[in-house]
């Protein structure tokens, strides 16, 4: 019977209690911090989507053999239904320790309802498993088989001599001691399930509102400029010249800090320095360093760049159409710049988040970006900070903290003064000078 082997190789698959003892202690700081770091996210993400699959592979599986209706009575035969049982079993008994592991850790119930492209994962999946879990017609579905169970229990065991059944019996005796308890809690979980959907409701809802405020308000933004910074119609002071020199200087891993000199949004970001985009290099280039990418992706793309139509491979052109910028260089090894550069890319597609809520994944700012692509990778630890009220990661806190702790190293900067075209030590002075610098 195939169903057998799916459901043998489902429940080795189970993430099991002693496989999540990094994963629970990521919840516990996470929850103490108030939000998920993006490497603990990371390892979150992985070990989720790896419990859904399988959860996908078992009810592919009962419903085969369930012919669509959790009960006994979709088929006569006592070998099947040792096989849908024992699968049902497992779906509650996983579906139970998600829920428990997360009762009283309200930032990971959100993390785990955010939909994650990059893992398949898709918007609410927490909220579908915990209401799946207290349906009252899945638990009587699931209560009537279970008192079939042990109106035919015996019969069942004597299966135990089927070579091929000796392992499902297995999985089905160390159920039983688990099977009233379930029963016992439905009600409190179902009570529990109402409080979860009427708060994410509440949450989303707002989520949902101040964003599309802000995205209103931040299109508009980024489309006006400031009145008598520069002569109307003048040109940006990154000139085609600029970009085929700076494009022959970048090296993969780069990242390029950049100014706008009329940009009205100068007058609502945080510092001189507002905007930050990701140099991925060629194809050529990240082949040459083991970036396992798309063949889609064309030949001109040079970057990766959060801006207000989303997170996008860019070409050069598109982000170096600036007045201003610096260029910071990674100073680690470069297997550990591919692994950045990977995650960067990873995200394209993403929409822009307009409300800077670094805390969820499924948008992201400019700087997002890069704390996401980098944070973990080697020695980088970067710190989110406050600003208006909410945690984030301006421009400038990532120069501070990226130089300060010798991540990163200011190799250019071009626009401080004129148009000059500025590399080394002389770099770094400039930069420092520029802003309210830590380095």
């Amino acid at each position: 019977m195939k169903h057998v082997s799916i459901l043998l190789a489902a429940a080795a698959a189970l993430p099991r209690r002693q496989d999540l003892g990094d994963y629970i202690e990521d919840v516990q700081r996470a929850e103490a911090r108030g939000y998920f770091l993006p490497d603990e996210d990371e390892r979150l993400r992985g070990i989720y989507a790896r419990y859904l699959a399988v959860r996908s592979s078992l009810l592919q599986c009962l419903e085969e053999l369930s012919r669509g209706r959790w009960s006994h009575q979709a088929s006569g035969d006592l070998r099947e239904f040792a096989v849908a049982y024992a699968a049902a079993c497992l779906l509650v008994r996983a579906a139970s320790y998600l829920i428990d592991l997360t009762d009283g850790a309200p930032i990971t119930r959100k993390k785990l309802d955010e939909p994650e492209p990059r893992f398949h994962l898709e918007a609410k999946t927490f909220t579908q498993i915990y209401r799946s879990l207290t349906s009252p017609r899945r638990w009587w579905g699931f209560f009537d088989a279970t008192t079939y169970y042990k109106k035919h229990r015996n019969a069942l065991l004597e299966l135990e001599a089927d070579a091929e059944l000796a392992p499902v019996i297995a999985l089905l005796k160390a159920e039983e001691g688990l099977i009233d308890l379930r029963r016992d809690d439905l009600l409190k979980r179902r009570l529990s399930y109402r409080m979860h959907s009427l708060l994410r409701r509440n949450s989303s809802a707002y989520r949902k509102t101040m964003f599309s405020l802000f995205q209103l308000s931040g299109c508009s933004i980024a489309e006006l400029k400031q009145p008598f910074v520069k002569p109307a119609g003048a040109p940006k002071r990154v000139d085609a010249s600029v970009r085929e020199r700076l494009e022959a200087f970048l090296k993969p891993g780069d990242v390029i800090v950049t100014r706008h000199d009329d940009a009205l949004s100068n007058l609502f970001l945080p510092g001189y320095w507002p905007h930050a985009a990701f140099y991925i290099g060629s194809n050529g280039q990240r082949g040459t360093m083991g970036v396992i990418t798309d063949d889609s992706v064309q030949e001109d793309v040079r970057f990766v760049e959060s801006k207000r139509d989303g997170v996008l491979l860019r070409p050069a052109d598109d982000t170096l159409q600036v007045d201003a910028f610096v260029v910071l260089r990674p100073t680690f090894a470069d297997t550990q710049i591919s692994e950045a550069i990977g995650r960067g890319m990873s995200h394209a597609g993403k929409l822009y988040d307009f409300i800077f809520d670094f805390t969820a994944a499924d948008r992201l700012a400019c700087t997002e970006l890069v704390y996401r692509s980098y944070h973990g990778v080697g020695p980088v630890q970067l710190k989110l900070e406050p600003h208006a009220g909410r945690v984030c990661l301006s421009a400038e806190d990532l120069i501070n903290q990226t130089v300060t702790n010798g991540w990163f190293e200011p190799v250019l900067v071009y626009g401080l003064v004129g148009n000059e075209w500025t590399t080394g030590a002389a770099a770094k002075e400039l930069l420092r000078a520029s802003f309210a610098s830590t380095f």
